[in-house]
């Protein structure tokens, strides 16, 4: 794509340059010396162990390997967490085999594993795949039913939580699935003051290939010659046609304002080198779509991409742990007109120090979910996330006779057995 060079940039193509010619320039070691400052900087290195005891129900087949093996597709989109999360746990130190010992029961859902031809993971049979596997949950052992769930954690990593819905309409319509509201939900969407958003839900990061990300990493000497990089959509015309409800407007704006920016890398296109210019980038967008949050984030952090992130009351992942203020900038929707301002103005000294936190080690390891698992990954993360909550507070346990869930509750189509 041409771009125009325009009397304005000239100042800030300069600056563009020193921050480039500072970061090529700083010891490989320096970013040693920036450690995370305030509370959640040493939470990241907790060890879970020790702190918590999880059962692992043992479901039927069809609850998960049959979803899996029917479409083997599962174990590399997105949402895989909740097939990872699974395997993790069955030989994880914080596995128990006695049910009466337990603090969390976990029951291991696929339901992200029915796709459609494209590879997408089906929203509308999830709530009756998890309602049918509560059901068998309940009816099978008594735990269930000591609490009606408010000690049992569930994976939910669809576009918009329990849910299970990518369009927002028809997520708001659906609204959290009756069954899970007394239950803790690990899930990937995080949006405040949003009806799919479930209190006292632990917020994860979207499942991004590790192995495919080492696989990609260049000379970490390599100067970062691009300001801001982005690749995606803008609009998303199959969805949405009339343009502006898609990603609320904001990525529209971000392309109609800065497509001839010649600050901004920018490009519907997906190169074969996309994560090589990530590494090559100082900034990268990392706005709402049709969820506030996409892997980007991930790709971002780990390549030491400083994240823009632009999407008004996200809630982040592990924010209790990861200090998101500190490795990355947010800009409000409403102020993606002036990005450009705004990114350029951003001192030296700050680009520097974000740049250096972002390096450090243990913020990358715990936005992934490692095969095998590594100390203070991602699945360390949840599982200090569900300690976190522990002890159980009072009303956890029912009293004989008392019920709180209608299991009548939801839409009819949701209530039909599966």
């Amino acid at each position: 794509m041409g771009r125009e060079r325009r009397p304005w940039a000239a100042a800030a193509t300069a600056a563009v340059l020193l921050v480039a010619s500072c970061v090529a320039a700083a010891p490989p070691q320096q970013h040693q010396h920036a450690r995370i400052s305030g509370d959640a900087g040493g939470v990241l290195d907790d060890n879970p162990v020790g702190k918590l005891k999880v059962f692992v129900y043992e479901m039927p087949h069809k609850y998960n390997q049959m979803l899996l093996s029917k479409d083997s597709r599962c174990l590399h989109h997105m949402f895989a967490a909740e097939i990872f999360m699974h395997q993790f746990l069955l030989s994880s130190a914080v596995r128990t085999l006695d049910p009466e010992e337990a603090d969390w029961f976990y029951t291991p859902v696929y339901t992200t594993c029915d796709l459609t031809p494209q590879g997408f993971p089906l929203p509308f049979r999830a709530p009756r795949i998890m309602r049918s596997a509560i059901k068998y949950v309940a009816t099978t052992w008594p735990y269930w039913n000591r609490t009606e769930g408010a000690d049992h954690f569930f994976l939910t990593p669809h576009d918009f939580g329990a849910c299970f819905h990518y369009q927002e309409e028809r997520a708001m319509e659906r609204g959290i699935l009756p069954l899970l509201r007394r239950a803790t939900l690990v899930q990937t969407f995080g949006q405040r003051n949003h009806v799919c958003l479930q209190e006292g839900s632990i917020t994860i990061p979207p499942y991004a290939n590790p192995h495919k990300m080492q696989a990609h990493l260049i000379n970490p000497g390599t100067p970062r010659s691009i300001f801001v990089y982005f690749r995606g959509l803008f609009y998303d015309m199959g969805n949405d046609p009339e343009g502006g409800y898609y990603a609320r407007g904001a990525r529209a704006s971000v392309w109609e304002n800065f497509k001839d920016n010649p600050l901004f890398d920018i490009s519907t296109e997906h190169p074969s080198t996309y994560y090589e210019d990530m590494q090559r980038a100082i900034f990268c967008l990392c706005p709402l779509g049709w969820a506030p949050w996409s892997p980007r984030l991930v790709e971002a952090v780990v390549f030491g991409c400083i994240p823009v992130i632009i999407a008004d009351d996200i809630v982040l992942p592990f924010a209790d742990a990861i200090p998101w203020e500190q490795i990355s900038v947010f800009v409000a929707e409403r102020d993606v007109p002036r990005l450009d301002s705004i990114l350029t103005s951003i001192p030296l000294q700050d680009i520097l120090r974000k740049q250096r936190l972002l390096a450090e080690a243990s913020v990358k390891q715990a936005l992934l979910f490692h095969q095998p698992a590594r100390p203070g990954d991602a699945f360390d993360q949840v599982l200090n996330g569900l300690a976190r909550k522990l002890p159980h507070g009072k009303g956890v346990f029912l009293q004989p006779g008392e019920k709180v869930l209608d299991w009548a509750a939801g839409l009819e189509s949701d209530l039909k057995p599966w």
